[in-house]
């Protein structure tokens, strides 16, 4: 019995040591012996190894006093991010990317595999590790060290060789050897080397191919060259472009020996069996020498000579050019600018290059100046030739022109020739670009970009395939989609004919013409008035007569070249003979009134100065310049030679100015004795009928035409066409009508048919002085009287 209470008693002690304890000890603890110990949350059942522990796969726990964390374990990161965390949370543990997280694990020639939980590292093909082993990590210094394949002798086989490169190699055909693919290089024994000349029957063109130990040559056959390079293409060489007789209407006696030898060395380069290679840098020096020659004598003046030499050139500049050794050469003379480049190999070259001068940039293509392949001679040829003054012989062809309304061309940078070994650029894939240096800078040129077209007419500006990609007032850039000679035209505008000023035109003119043939009857008949100074007069006025009839039934028919020229040379002949009479009017007048001379010209003498002169001065602008009479909307003077007539007409002008003012003065001293009794307003009168009188006969009414050419002068156009339609009808009044005298003899003439005239006329008079008394006075001095 006892025993069963002690039994009881100690059953009722644990079961209170149990409560106690669990109680007392917080979590983390456990009680052992009667005392909260730590709990090891971490430890892991020695009969279950493989057990997954409280912190989860790829995880590791980590115990504490009192507790645990939980750490991913190497190789593996926290999907929260966080370096340490709670067991039970939603953090896992997931692999980490080393190959994605720093991309030099491996370092050089060596990829990097990700695996579980770490990486490896594998040299790359052609490579190998420097310990021999097939994978490492970083942290084992090893690196990647070339496998050099060319050590194994037949990797590339016969007629090859073979070409280490890091990681791999290639092999590539001895000289006189090559490939059937036509690629230039191979690896491994895909293919094998060939003679060349077998496998390529075309690699030579119109020549044989022969093999040697350097590689392989082509000898070309008769008719076909490759410019002394043998191993390049055989192709044709037309000999005839250089014989200085071929084609040609017009011959340069300069260029006749160059061209001579030039067509020498060329048949020398394809017929001879042992040719001799042309000195290009000689011929070179001799072609710009004959070219300053050609450009230095003078414009040629005619279309068909200027496509002559730019073709000629061009052609030479061609054979020449495969002569000259890479990179080619730049030459400078009195009247070229050249810069030519060369390229040369068997490999077609390719990228862009430009050309420059002073004048002119050009930018182009290799590929564009090799041409095809198939057809490439071995070498390329570019070259970019500026002439100083050729604009003066190519300036004035616009056949190949369509202006608008009122709108004419003129040149307004120099002429470059742009050309290239290949011969097939009438159409280029790829367009050349061509910057050109404005001669004259202005922001209204319209600006035309035009090349010289020998087949229009024979030879003329054309702006076909050209287009003007950017325009500033000091260049212009174009855009060619072919090669030739180049140039960059300005529009004119000429001013447009307006009715008004066509009205006032014919209504001034045609009563000019009436008031001079008055004036022509009555210096020529009144034997009462006849002087020196009125055989002037007469002779102005019929100078003025005969241009005033040519100007109204020609100014306009330009429809026949040779009658339009005719028309202008006529003008310009009388309009001067105009001019020529005033100034012995201006030299008759300061004679009289200055000098007091009484003794007068001889007649003879007058006539030499008032038609000789013209005559010279007419006859010397026709042999300078005979296209320079007749434009295509008038028969007058093209812009060239209209200082032919306003140079001396501003010298006439000038010095009878001088004699004007001169005479002017000595005027205004006898006016001011001439009758005391006469008031100031009287005085003033007079003076100023005469001054312009003696104004309008010395032509200073022509200055207002000296301000056609420039935009803008609507107010000189009206008063030149004013001044100068009735400066018939002034004469008339101020010789005739504003002469007592003549007035006198012209109511005596009336008085002869109109009785009543006598007295009306008596009343319109000044003055009562007898016609005697004016006739004498008029012959002693030859001055009309106001």
């Amino acid at each position: 019995m006892a025993g069963r209470w002690n039994l009881l008693i100690l059953a009722l002690y644990f079961s209170l040591d149990v409560v106690l304890s669990d109680e007392t000890c917080e979590n983390g603890f456990i009680v052992m012996d009667q005392t909260c110990t730590d709990h090891n949350e971490c430890a892991i059942d020695e009969d279950y190894p493989d057990e997954v522990g409280p912190c989860g796969e790829n995880a590791d726990c980590h115990n504490t006093f009192g507790s645990f964390y939980c750490q991913c374990a190497d190789g593996f990161t926290s999907s929260t991010g966080a370096l340490n965390f709670k067991a039970g949370t939603s953090a896992t543990c997931k692999d980490v990317n080393e190959c994605l997280k720093d991309k030099d694990t491996c370092g050089f020639d060596a990829t990097c595999f990700n695996t579980i939980p770490h990486y490896s590292c594998i040299c790359d093909d052609g490579f190998i590790s420097t310990t021999g082993v097939e994978s490492f990590h970083r942290s084992d210094n090893v690196s990647c060290r070339d496998i050099d394949e060319c050590q194994e002798a037949s990797v590339c086989g016969q007629n090859a060789a073979c070409v280490n490169t890091p990681g791999s190699f290639h092999c590539v055909c001895n000289p006189g050897f090559g490939l059937k693919s036509g690629r230039s290089n191979f690896s491994g024994n895909e293919e094998q080397c060939e003679d060349i000349c077998v496998i390529d029957k075309t690699i030579c063109g119109n020549g044989t191919c022969h093999r040697e130990a350097s590689g392989h040559y082509c000898a070309c056959h008769a008719g076909f060259t490759n410019y002394g390079n043998n191993r390049s293409r055989c192709t044709a060489l037309n000999c005839d472009v250089f014989n200085p007789m071929n084609n040609l209407q017009e011959k340069f006696e300069f260029a006749h020996d160059l061209m001579m030898l030039l067509e020498e060395s060329c048949l020398n380069l394809t017929e001879s069996e042992t040719p001799t290679e042309l000195d290009g840098e000689d011929m070179l020096m001799r072609l710009l020498s004959v070219i300053d020659k050609l450009l230095s004598s003078g414009a040629f003046n005619d279309n068909r000579k200027v496509s002559t030499f730019l073709n000629t050139v061009e052609n030479t500049l061609r054979l020449i050019g495969a002569f000259i050794e890479p990179p080619g050469t730049t030459r400078s003379s009195t009247h070229t600018e050249l810069e030519l480049l060369i390229e040369k190999g068997a490999d077609l070259p390719n990228g862009a290059v430009t050309l420059s001068s002073k004048q002119a940039q050009l930018d182009i293509q290799l590929e564009t100046a090799a041409g095809d392949p198939s057809y490439y001679p071995g070498f390329t040829t570019v070259f970019l030739l500026s002439y100083a003054n050729l604009e003066d012989s190519a300036d004035g062809f616009f056949g190949g022109m369509k202006p608008q309304v009122n709108q004419s061309f003129a040149l307004n940078s120099k002429v470059v020739t742009a050309s290239v070994s290949n011969r097939n650029t009438s159409h280029l894939e790829k367009p050349v670009k061509l910057t050109f240096y404005h001669l004259k800078q202005t922001n209204e040129s319209n600006p035309t970009c035009v090349f010289w077209d020998a087949s229009e007419e024979g030879g003329s500006w054309s702006p076909r395939g050209c287009k003007v990609v950017e325009s500033k007032p000091e260049y212009t850039v174009c855009s060619c989609n072919h090669l030739s000679s180049f140039a960059v035209l300005m529009a004119l505008y000429d001013i447009e004919d307006k009715f008004e000023l066509q009205l006032i035109t014919w209504v001034g003119l045609s009563l000019s013409l009436i008031c001079l043939l008055l004036c022509i009857l009555t210096f020529s008949l009144i034997r009462s008035i006849k002087s020196p100074r009125t055989t002037i007069h007469l002779h102005l006025c019929i100078s003025l007569f005969i241009a005033t009839v040519i100007f109204l039934a020609g100014i306009s028919r330009t429809e026949n070249r040779v009658g339009c020229a005719v028309v202008a040379g006529l003008l310009h002949f009388f309009f001067l003979a105009a001019f020529c009479w005033m100034c012995l009017e201006g030299i008759q007048l300061f004679r009289m009134v200055v000098l007091v001379f009484n003794t007068n010209f001889k007649t003879l003498y007058m006539l030499a100065g008032g038609y000789g002169v013209p005559a010279v001065i007419v006859a010397f602008s026709a042999l300078a310049n005979a296209r320079g009479y007749g434009t295509k909307r008038h028969c007058w003077l093209n812009l060239e030679l209209i200082w032919g007539f306003f140079g001396p007409a501003c010298v006439i002008i000038a010095v009878n100015i001088f004699f004007f003012l001169i005479t002017v003065w000595k005027l205004a001293q006898k006016f001011s004795s001439l009758n005391p009794d006469l008031d100031n307003l009287q005085k003033i009168k007079t003076f100023i009928i005469t001054a312009v009188a003696q104004l309008t006969l010395l032509g200073t009414t022509w200055i207002f035409g000296c301000f056609q050419f420039e935009e803008g002068t609507v107010i000189m156009s009206y008063l030149f066409t004013i001044f100068g339609s009735f400066q018939g009808v002034m004469i008339f009044v101020m010789h005739c009508l504003f002469s007592k005298q003549v007035r006198e003899e012209y109511g005596h003439i009336l008085s002869e048919f109109c009785g009543p005239w006598k007295k009306s006329y008596s009343n319109f008079s000044y003055s009562q002085t007898s016609k005697a008394h004016a006739s004498k006075s008029s012959q002693d001095t030859g001055e009309s009287r106001i």
